[in-house]
């Protein structure tokens, strides 16, 4: 049924619920206004106008309005019980307001209220209070089509909203899956090449360390395998993630480097993972580019646990050999890492220190609680 209203623009439920309303009110109306002319196949026929209307008025709201507004007209004229005839008309004007086709809403409720007016005097009831009963119905139920109106557009508002939220928050997710992917291949990739060419150049000569350049090769083949595996997981629904590489692990970054690293930690201090997993992020794309562009240098790396703010630094003392990987760069390092300091509020400094380079981040950390 609900492929039938949406591509023929039907509304059958609508409809049957009104003609079974309506045959109903109708017999007991007839019984109870005995006064009334009795129900005959001609009433029964005028009773089913209003059904069809509403099954039609998707593709013709004028033409069924005024289909059951006369069927109406004609139930009454011809004396039949008052009541039930005037279902289809009230919906098909609800109908039209709620679907936004409120200016032709309000003519037909205009005509509406001619009409029964009409009637009124036409069978002598030319009672002031009866036509103002009659004016305060149809402005009564004008009003709460206008009010189920708002209250649709709102919802539909609000599903919008939300739709949109998605789509963003989506859209962020992507980035930072995107983001997240960048940082573990550059710099697993670029470890990896580093030491394929050592254990080459050193392979009849030193087999020994050209062994320890192969290991590390394997471990970080292996690294590179699990974190892209933990950040894809997220694109399946209710996979479980693992946990996101942090500071806890910076010993493990240092020693698979393959350069000489001194670490130097001041202070210490719980930190939220956003900042835990940006900081381990900025370590691990420095080391990455030390690698590729100042192999042979002396790196150090520096984390200060200061009031409001965590200070990650990392320089070089320049290149000693020759950079192989010098050319292979993507460009998105150091923008990346600046992203990830902005989007935590805090700032990024790249630039030449003397001979070599440094990468000073400031991350703003929220005040401890006791």
């Amino acid at each position: 049924m609900g492929d039938v209203r949406r591509k023929y623009g039907f509304d059958p439920y609508l409809a049957l619920i009104v003609a079974v309303g309506q045959m109903v009110i109708a017999r007991g109306a007839s019984w109870g206004q005995r006064d009334r002319e009795p129900l005959d196949p001609y009433a029964y026929a005028l009773l089913l106008v209003g059904p069809l209307a509403v099954l039609l008025h998707r593709r013709f709201p004028l033409l069924t309005t005024a289909a059951a507004l006369a069927a109406c007209d004609l139930f009454l004229i011809a004396g039949y019980a008052y009541g039930p005839s005037f279902i289809s008309p009230g919906v098909l004007l609800v109908l039209l307001v709620v679907r936004g086709r409120r200016l032709m809403a309000w003519f037909m409720a205009g005509m509406t209220l001619a009409s029964f007016l009409s009637y009124a005097w036409m069978v002598g009831n030319r009672d002031i209070f009866h036509s103002v009963w009659i004016l305060t119905s149809i402005m009564l139920l004008m009003v709460v089509a206008e009010l189920a109106r708002i209250v649709r557009e709102r919802r539909a508002e609000r599903e919008r909203t939300a739709e949109e939220e998605s789509r963003r928050q989506a859209s962020e997710e992507r980035l930072t899956m995107a983001q997240e992917l960048h940082d573990v291949l550059a710099h697993n990739i670029s470890l990896i090449h580093v030491q394929a060419s050592t254990a080459l150049h050193l392979i009849d000569a030193n087999p020994e360390q050209a062994r320890s350049a192969l290991a590390t090769i394997k471990t970080a083949s292996k690294e590179v395998l699990g974190e892209m595996r933990s950040v894809l997981d997220v694109l399946r629904e209710g996979a479980p993630r693992s946990p996101t590489a942090g500071l806890d692990r910076l010993d493990e970054l240092v020693e698979r480097s393959g350069m000489e690293v001194s670490l130097e930690r001041v202070g210490s201090r719980p930190l939220p993972s956003q900042v835990d997993r940006a900081a381990y992020r900025i370590v691990q794309e420095s080391l990455t580019n030390a690698a590729r562009y100042a192999p042979g240098s002396e790196v150090s790396v520096r984390l200060e646990f200061a009031d409001g703010e965590l200070v990650v630094q990392v320089s070089d003392t320049g290149a000693t050999t020759p950079a192989v990987l010098s050319e292979s760069g993507s460009g998105n390092g150091i923008p990346g890492m600046r992203e990830r300091a902005s989007a935590l509020g805090g700032t990024l400094v790249a630039g030449p220190a003397g001979p070599g380079f440094q990468v000073e981040a400031r991350l703003p950390l929220p005040e401890e609680t006791s």
